[in-house]
């Protein structure tokens, strides 16, 4: 027994013996210098993964800032089919340039700036939905007729005072009565069962205002038909910039009053429940081009009105001799047709579709910001230049207007409309252009030519 324990104890040392002989597992150990190119190592993979995700990022943005700007071409050039007639605004430049034909000129021009006004008036209430109520409403007061003023403004500089005083009286009357008609009439013929309902709030302040503008224009030609002036040649143009001081104050007070003080109700909105909800879901609508593609598209369009619309005024005199129509027919029936174009048919859509509050801001609403602002605005920049512009739109002019205003006012009283409405404002339009056709305005000297070879 002994010896088996002896035996078994020695077995027992000898296994242990051969475990101690076994290899122990390998630990490497490195220096200092493999430990600092480990690290450098590590470090230069970080930010060379870094770099990658940098560049991705960049060409990412880049291929983005691609799309943008492509995108933006794309809805504000090609989203709509009137952008055709842009060519001929470089063809009016090249024809200006090669044969001199200032009533082809003319016409290539009139042509031209039609899509840009409407372009520029989009431009406007894309950055007007990045803006607050009461900018937004300076917006469209400063760039809704923008294409208007500018051509206003480049008469002005050529000593064309009744070119720029019958264009923006043409504006008026083109807006109250062939854009206002047509609304009516064809809204009346597609809504036929019931008669169509606007707000008669917001037509009666803006009939006051157009009343407004009526005075400021007559007393300067009362004064000046009757010879009574305390200082003659000076009272009238005295009391035509006080008068249009006084126009920009009121019409800064509108704004004020309708976007602010009253804007539940005096604001644009619909009388039933529908309306309204589908008028403010499009004010809610998101802008389709962003802040600062608006702003550069805004001074694009801006600028190339600018460089057509000189071209069109130094092509009026030869147009109207060159076609045998006067210079006032030219300044209030066809000039203010290129800025009310897209108004004109925005206005009749929005009446095809029973929003008629909607029409009249584009139709009276505009008509109110050239009457009380692009006149009175025209008046203060004639005398920052120099220019002798006065209220005195003569009596021919200011009767027209007189009666235009009363004509629409009765129109509008009782708050609803229909085809019949529509087709008489169209007619009395109709009177207006053939009324002009056949006046000389004895004060324009483009005039004088074709009585000459009449």
């Amino acid at each position: 027994m002994d010896d088996q324990k002896t035996t078994h104890h020695n077995n027992n040392n000898s296994n242990t013996t051969i475990d101690l002989d076994d290899d122990p597992p390998f630990v490497p150990v490195h220096s200092h210098a493999e430990i600092r190119s480990f690290e450098e190592r590590a470090v230069l993979e970080v930010e060379d993964a870094d770099s990658i995700a940098r560049n991705k990022q960049a060409s990412v943005s880049s291929k983005k800032s691609k799309n943008n700007v492509w995108n933006s071409i794309k809805i504000v050039v090609f989203s709509t089919r009137l952008n055709i007639l842009i060519i001929f605004g470089p063809a009016a430049i090249i024809v200006d340039k090669i044969t001199g034909l200032h009533g082809i000129v003319f016409l290539f021009c009139l042509l031209g700036i039609i899509p840009l006004a409407e372009r520029l008036g989009y431009a406007t209430e894309q950055l007007a939905c990045f803006t607050g109520p009461t900018v937004g409403g300076l917006l469209n007061a400063t760039f809704g007729n923008a294409t208007e003023l500018i051509i206003a403004i480049f008469a002005l500089r050529n000593g064309m005072i009744r070119v720029v005083q019958q264009s923006l009286l043409g504006s008026i009357l083109s807006n109250m009565l062939l854009v206002l008609g047509c609304a009516f009439f064809c809204g009346g013929l597609v809504i036929v069962k019931r008669e169509q309902v606007f707000n008669k709030a917001t037509a009666g302040v803006n009939s006051g205002l157009l009343l407004m503008s009526v005075m400021g224009v007559l007393f300067p030609a009362l004064l000046h038909s009757t010879r009574t002036e305390l200082h003659f040649g000076k009272s009238e143009l005295a009391l035509s910039r006080f008068s249009s001081c006084v126009m920009l104050f009121a019409y800064a007070a509108y704004l004020y009053f309708q976007l602010k003080s009253q804007k539940k109700l005096y604001g644009m909105v619909s009388n039933n429940e529908e309306d309204s909800e589908t008028a403010t879901s499009e004010e809610d609508e998101a802008p389709e081009i962003s802040m600062c593609e608006a702003i550069v598209w805004l001074s694009i369009m801006t600028a190339w009105i600018s460089v057509l619309s000189e071209y069109l005024v130094d092509a009026i005199e030869g147009a109207s001799s060159a076609l045998n129509i006067p210079v006032a027919f030219i300044s209030v029936i066809l000039l203010p047709l290129v800025g009310n174009a897209a108004e004109h048919a925005g206005a009749v859509m929005f009446a095809m579709k029973d929003k008629l509050d909607l029409s009249l801001g584009v139709a009276i609403g505009s008509s109110t910001q050239i009457a009380m602002f692009g006149i009175p605005f025209s008046v203060i920049i004639a005398w920052i230049m120099g220019r002798p512009m006065d209220l005195n739109f003569q009596l021919f002019e200011t009767a027209t207007l007189f009666l235009t205003v009363i004509v629409v006012a009765f129109m509008l009283q009782e708050g609803t409309s229909n085809y019949f409405k529509g087709l008489m404002l169209i007619l009395c339009y109709l009177i207006v252009a053939a009324s002009f056709f056949v006046h000389v305005d004895l004060d324009s000297v483009a005039d004088k030519p074709s009585k000459k070879g009449e």
